[in-house]
């Protein structure tokens, strides 16, 4: 459901487009049957007008009620889905503190025997210096595909990503991570080149108006809709005159869901 809502929202402007053009026939069509309705005398051919009229009239209504469900799901179905859905992220931050080593038991009632022959007590000169805390570097966990061709990322400070990661393996909805500004900034977007886009970048309908000068969520990428292969990611900015300032492309993996694991129900002594 969630995926459909999502390509809803993207194809909005072409469903107005197409349910427009459908009520403006459907109206041209009651007017002209409804002319012939009161341009003859015989029964029969104003009956024929009247149903072609009142058939045109109910496609008119239904494609008019198809177009304020559409509004419906671009306008509030697909924002609420994205402030209350629980999206896994694909990139967790993790650190690393040096060997860790578990604790050892202390048996019940018994003692433990600390081996204190490596341990350096400080001076007392040393006591009170203080000693800075290394600062843990975030680092990155996912399925990334080796030997993937390098992001293209001309100027980091203005465009970059760090969600999707150069390589990934994308399977699910994920919400882009990024920096997106320029001079003169108006809006950025994103595209997606590969087999489902004839080999050319394709606009994704994701539209950001203020710029992202530090690290934050750039909006919402749904994979579902394309076919499984290599794809090229891109954040493009623009200024105000519509030209292009800054990019940045990285390559992706987009693949099948993977396949929730059934459990082994262990079949019990003596059932049937």
């Amino acid at each position: 459901m969630m995926s459909v809502v999502f390509l809803i929202e993207q194809v909005a402007v072409g469903l107005y487009i197409l349910c427009g053009a459908g009520i403006t026939v459907s109206l041209y069509r009651v007017l002209r049957a409804h002319s012939e309705y009161r341009g003859t005398y015989f029964e029969l051919e104003r009956a024929l007008a009247r149903n072609r009229r009142a058939d045109n009239l109910s496609n008119a209504i239904i494609l008019l009620e198809l177009v304020l469900i559409v509004v419906g799901m671009q306008r509030v179905v697909a924002p609420a889905l994205r402030q209350t859905i629980d999206i896994p992220q694909s990139v967790i931050m993790q650190s690393s503190d040096g060997e860790f080593r578990t604790p050892t038991p202390i048996p019940f009632g018994g003692q433990l025997d600390i081996d204190t022959s490596g341990v350096e007590l400080q001076q007392a000169d040393q006591v009170n210096i203080i000693l800075p805390t290394p600062t843990l570097t975030p680092t990155p966990v996912g399925t990334i595909v080796p030997n993937t061709r390098p992001a293209e990322c001309a100027t980091p400070d203005l465009v970059s990503m760090q969600i999707p990661a150069n390589g990934m393996i994308v399977f699910q909805p994920l919400t882009v991570i990024g920096v997106a500004s320029a001079e003169n900034f108006a809006f950025y977007r994103f595209e997606l080149r590969g087999a489902s886009t004839g080999g050319n970048f394709a606009t994704l309908g994701v539209d950001g108006t203020q710029p992202v000068t530090e690290l934050a969520p750039l909006g919402q990428f749904a994979p579902g809709f394309y076919t499984p292969g290599e794809y090229q990611f891109r954040v493009s900015v623009f200024d105000i005159t519509g030209s292009l300032q800054a990019s940045c492309t990285v390559t992706i993996f987009i693949s099948e869901p993977i396949p929730t694991p059934t459990p082994l129900v262990a079949e019990v002594e003596g059932a049937p």
